[in-house]
C-alpha cells in the first residue's frame, strides 16, 4: 500500500517536460519534446494536432494525414475520448508523444463498427500544432524600440508595416518582405484582424514587435486561403514602417531661423532651396546635395506638393527647417515612381538658399555717406567702384569682387550703356564719391533663370558697393558736351588766327581750352586725342583737312535736320 501510494505521489510531481508520465491507465511516450516550452496543454484549452492511430500490432485504422487535415478540439470538456484527453495533457506545440490508451478510456466493450473492435488498445501518435483557451488575449512582446518615439498608433491612424506571418509551430503563411512592399491598413476600422488592430497599438515608427493572435481574434473556424488553416494561433513580427492619421497637417520642426529675416517668404515668391528627402525610418530617397543644385520653384501656386507648397511659406532666408507630410499632402495612395510608395508619409530637411517675387525691385541700403556731395552718378557717366558680391545666404564658396581698400583693382562701367546686369546699373546710380551701398539685386534684374559663371540661375544677390571715382558723362552719340551754352558765333571762337580755316590743331586746342574751364565735357573713358580726330572728321565734310565756315554745325542741329528728312 505505500508503496502504491509513493508511486502515485511521484506521477503527481512529475513535471510534463522531459518525464514519460503514466496518466491514469494512459501510457505516454514523449519521444521529440522542442528545446523551447513557453507553454504546456492544460484543461479547458483548445487544441489543433496531427495524429496517426494503429492497433497495438501496428496496423494504422485512421490518420488526419491522410485526411489533409488536423483535428480540433477542447480538452477536460469530455469531447475527445477520454485517453487523448488525459494523454494530451502537458503537452507543448511541435511536440510528438505516442499515447496508449486502453480500451475502457477509448472505444470500450462496444468498439467503433467495423473499425474498432471492442476492447481494444489504441496506440495514438500526436503531434501538436496549436493550443489556446478562449481566455487568451493578444500577447505582444517589444523586440527593439527607436532612441526617439514622439507618435505611437492609435486608433484611427493609417500604418504601413513590414512582417513575417507564422503559425504557431512555425509554419510561415505570409511575408510582406518576400512581395517587396509594406502592408498598408487604417487601424480600428476592420481592415485587419482584430488581433492585429489590437497589437499595433502603441507601436513607434522604427519599432518591432512579436505579436501572438489567438484564432478567434484571427480567421477564426474558417481560416484563410491554403496557407492559414482553421482554428490557427498566428504569429507576426513586426516593423512598423510608417504611421499618419487621415487627418494629420503638415508639422514644422527643428526649425534653426536666422537672428535677421528682415521678410518671411509667401504665396507668389520664387524660392531656392536644398533639401533631404527621407521616410519616417530615415530612409533617403531624394536629395538636392547629390545633384549639387538647389530645387527652385514658385510657391503657393501649386507648382508643388500640397504639403511643401505650405511647409516652405513663411520661412526666412537661410533658414533650416524640417517639414513632415502625411501622404494625403504629398503623393498619396499612388507614390511617386519607384522611390516613393504609396501611402508614404515624407520628411524634408530643408535649407531656405534664398527667395524672391517677380514684382521684386533692387533693394538699396546706404551704409555711409560723405558730408559733402555736390555731384552724384547718373546715366552715361563713367564710375569706379568697388564691389564684393555674394549669394543671399552668403553661401561659400561663391563670392567675389574687389577689395573695398584696394584702389589699384577698381571696376569701371558707364552707367545705362549695358555693361552690368541691370540691377547693378541701377544702384550705382544717384551715388556720392565715397559713398557705400549694400544692394539685394532679384534674379529677373541680375542673371536670370541661367544665371552666369559662378552665379547660379534664379540666384538673389547681394552687392557691397563704394563710389569711388566719377566722371560725369555725355548721352548715347555724343562725344563732347557744352556745360554751358556754346558761343553765338561758334566758327569765329574756333578760328583763332582769323583766316577762315581750322586746322585741327586749332580744332584740339578749343575743345580742350572748354574742358580745361569746365565749359564742356569729352565723353568719359576714351582717349581726349581719339575723340577730337573724331569730332574734326565729322565736321570736315570734305575731308581737305580743314574745316570752314559752311561745314560747322552742332550735333543737335543735324539730328534736327535729321528727324526733318525722315519726315
Amino acid at each position: 500500500m505505500y508503496t502504491r501510494c509513493l508511486l502515485l505521489l511521484l506521477l503527481k510531481t512529475c513535471s510534463y517536460v522531459g518525464c514519460n508520465p503514466t496518466i491514469g491507465d494512459v501510457v505516454v511516450d514523449r519521444y521529440s519534446i522542442p528545446k523551447l516550452c513557453p507553454r504546456e496543454v492544460k484543461s479547458g484549452d483548445h487544441v489543433r494536432y496531427h495524429y496517426n492511430v494503429t492497433f497495438q500490432d501496428g496496423k494504422t485504422f485512421d490518420s488526419s494525414y491522410e485526411r489533409g487535415a488536423a483535428s480540433v478540439g477542447q480538452t477536460g470538456q469530455g469531447r475527445l475520448i477520454a485517453g487523448i484527453d488525459k494523454g494530451i495533457q502537458g503537452m507543448c506545440v511541435n511536440e510528438r508523444r505516442k499515447v496508449t490508451v486502453p480500451p475502457h478510456l477509448a472505444y470500450g466493450s462496444l468498439g467503433a463498427g467495423d473499425v474498432v473492435p471492442p476492447d481494444t488498445t489504441l496506440v495514438f501518435d500526436l503531434m501538436l500544432l496549436d493550443m489556446w483557451n478562449m481566455a487568451d488575449l493578444v500577447v505582444t512582446e517589444t523586440l527593439s524600440t527607436p532612441l526617439d518615439c514622439k507618435r505611437s498608433v492609435k486608433r484611427t491612424d493609417f500604418v504601413r508595416y513590414h512582417f513575417n506571418g507564422t503559425l504557431l509551430d512555425g509554419t510561415p503563411f505570409d511575408s510582406s518582405y518576400n512581395k517587396g512592399q509594406t502592408h498598408d491598413s487604417l487601424v480600428g476600422e476592420g481592415w485587419l484582424i482584430k488581433g492585429m488592430d489590437e497589437g499595433l497599438l502603441g507601436m513607434c515608427v522604427g519599432e518591432t514587435r512579436h505579436i501572438i493572435i489567438p484564432p478567434f481574434l484571427a480567421y477564426g473556424q474558417k481560416g484563410s486561403g491554403k496557407e492559414i488553416p482553421p482554428h490557427a494561433t498566428l504569429v507576426f513580427d513586426v516593423l512598423l514602417v510608417d504611421l499618419h492619421n487621415p487627418k494629420d497637417d503638415i508639422t514644422v520642426d527643428n526649425q534653426v531661423v536666422p537672428e535677421s529675416c528682415p521678410r518671411k517668404s509667401v504665396a507668389g515668391d520664387y524660392i531656392r532651396y536644398h533639401y533631404n528627402g527621407t521616410f519616417l525610418n530615415g530612409l533617403t530617397f531624394d536629395t538636392s546635395y547629390q545633384r549639387n543644385n538647389t530645387y527652385n520653384t514658385y510657391i503657393g501656386m501649386g507648382y508643388v506638393i500640397e504639403g511643401m507648397d505650405k511647409g516652405l511659406q513663411g520661412v526666412c532666408i537661410g533658414e533650416r527647417r524640417r517639414v513632415i507630410l502625411p501622404p494625403h499632402m504629398a503623393y498619396g495612395e499612388q507614390g511617386a515612381g519607384k522611390d516613393i510608395p504609396g501611402s508614404a508619409v515624407l520628411v524634408f530637411d530643408i535649407h531656405v538658399v534664398d527667395f524672391h517675387n517677380p514684382k521684386d525691385t533692387v533693394e538699396i541700403q546706404v551704409t555711409h555717406k560723405p558730408e559733402v556731395c555736390n555731384v552724384t552718378s547718373d546715366v552715361d557717366d563713367l564710375i569706379h567702384y568697388h564691389y564684393n558680391c555674394s549669394l543671399l545666404d552668403g553661401t561659400p564658396p561663391f563670392f567675389f569682387g574687389t577689395h573695398l581698400s584696394d584702389d589699384d583693382n577698381l571696376q569701371d562701367t558707364v552707367l545705362g550703356a549695358d555693361k552690368v546686369i541691370d540691377g547693378l546699373d541701377e544702384s550705382l546710380r544717384g551715388m556720392c564719391v565715397g559713398e557705400r551701398r549694400t544692394v539685394i539685386v532679384p534674379p529677373h534684374l541680375g542673371h536670370g533663370e541661367k544665371g552666369a559663371t559662378g552665379v547660379p540661375g534664379s540666384a538673389v544677390l547681394r552687392f557691397e558697393l563704394e563710389l569711388v571715382d566719377l566722371q560725369k558723362g555725355v548721352p548715347e552719340g555724343y562725344l563732347f558736351v557744352w556745360v554751358e551754352d556754346a558761343p553765338l558765333e561758334l566758327f569765329q571762337a574756333l578760328d583763332v588766327n582769323k583766316n577762315g580755316e581750322v586746322p585741327i590743331e586749332e580744332f584740339g586746342a578749343f575743345i580742350m581750352l572748354q574742358v580745361a574751364e569746365g565749359k564742356g565735357r569729352m565723353k568719359p573713358g576714351m582717349d581726349p586725342e581719339e575723340i577730337i580726330a573724331d569730332m574734326f572728321r565729322n565736321q570736315d565734310r570734305n575731308k581737305d583737312g580743314v574745316i570752314v565756315a559752311e561745314e560747322l554745325k552742332l550735333k543737335v542741329e543735324e539730328d534736327k535736320e535729321r528727324m526733318h528728312e525722315e519726315l
